[in-house]
């Protein structure tokens, strides 16, 4: 069983999920921290991915009552922990792109809805009203995200005005829905 299909409690809401829908913190040296990879020693402490849960997890100090100790946590931490998910998602993208499971432009992103290739598509959320029209359009079923501005993608992407991206069916693909999921279920 791989760690995405492992189930935890959500330490606010009391809930079982899946791990894919929490974010992990751990404490060390008495300081809570984001530990996205799952990298870092302890127990973990789980919450549903979502910036109103996290907000109520620190509101009530869930955080300290599940550790049993007053933990430092830093003053813009809710605003770290989106940029960490941000961060993650866009580096994501940047792999595709690298293992060539990633298109951009919309003519070839056209053509690979048309071969039946595109897994998921990145909009950029500050796309013209008529291009996301046609995107939408050609995409029908293909889940569509509006999570980034042209500049993040062009800078994640090191190109110039990135407005369609396609990601292709691949063994990478996965890794990057997920990433941008969880980007998605923190902003929601």
């Amino acid at each position: 069983m791989s760690r995405e299909q492992i189930a935890r409690k959500c330490i606010v809401e009391g809930t079982v999920k899946p791990c894919d829908e929490l974010l992990r913190f751990v404490e060390l040296n008495n300081a809570l921290l984001p530990d996205f990879n799952k990298k870092l020693p302890g127990k973990g402490m789980y919450i549903t991915c979502n910036r109103l849960i996290l907000e109520k997890a620190l509101s009530k100090k869930v955080f300290h009552k599940v550790s049993r100790h007053n933990l430092k946590i830093e003053e813009n931490f809710i605003e770290t922990v989106e940029k960490l998910l941000k961060q993650k998602a866009l580096e994501s993208l940047n792999l595709a792109r690298k293992s060539g499971a990633l298109i951009t432009g919309f003519d070839k992103l056209k053509e690979a809805i048309q071969k039946e290739k595109v897994d998921f598509i990145i909009e950029a959320g500050d796309a013209g009203a008529v291009g996301k029209e046609k995107v939408a359009f050609l995409a029908k079923s293909i889940e569509i995200f509006n999570l980034f501005s042209i500049e993040e993608l062009d800078m994640a992407l090191n190109k110039e005005n990135t407005v369609n991206v396609a990601v292709l069916k691949s063994n990478i693909s996965r890794m990057v829905y997920s990433n941008l999921k969880k980007y998605q279920r923190f902003l929601s």
